[in-house]
């Protein structure tokens, strides 16, 4: 196993029907309550326990998980409200080294619950049409609303699966 991608890697696929697509959003939907359980009565130093040499602190990977999540969520109304926006990426690695990461983890498993409640509330709401828009990495690659929703149920899952190695 890759201690990089414990679940592997994603596969975007080229097209995804009704069944994937409401897969996906339960999973998304059920990441804040999951995360909830896998942190919420870890101690300080099980917070800064690393799920591989030189990976971040489980700490760092929650409050990634809401700084990841609000960017997924921005962009993806972006590509209903505008054509094919080229959305901005951001330096991970530094957003893992700013004061904010040192917070409590229920600063940020607050926020991940909440915001999880209206993106899947905008989510459900989008057309087959809205579901079709894209955003646009500044690479030019792009990617539909429902692949990337794939995506970010990934991600999750990815994050929950290093939290899982690093306290184990």
């Amino acid at each position: 196993m890759d201690e990089r991608y414990p679940i592997g890697r994603f596969d975007v696929p080229e097209e995804v029907d009704g069944a994937k697509l409401t897969a996906w959003l339960y999973e998304i939907e059920a990441l804040p309550r999951l995360l909830n359980q896998m942190v919420m009565n870890l101690g300080e130093d099980a917070l800064q326990k690393t799920y591989r040499e030189g990976s971040w602190t489980v700490k760092q990977v929650v409050h990634h998980i809401a700084d990841s999540h609000m960017n997924s969520y921005i962009r993806m109304k972006l590509a209903v409200t505008e054509n094919n926006p080229t959305i901005s990426t951001y330096e991970e690695q530094l957003w893992a080294e700013l004061a904010d990461y040192t917070l409590p983890v229920e600063v940020s498993l607050q926020l991940i619950a909440s915001l999880h409640q209206r993106w899947l509330h905008f989510l459900r709401s989008l057309t087959e049409e809205q579901l079709q828009k894209k955003f646009v990495y500044p690479n030019g690659e792009a990617i539909q609303i429902k692949q990337a929703i794939g995506l970010y149920a990934w991600h999750g899952n990815h994050h929950l699966a290093h939290i899982k190695q690093a306290i184990s």
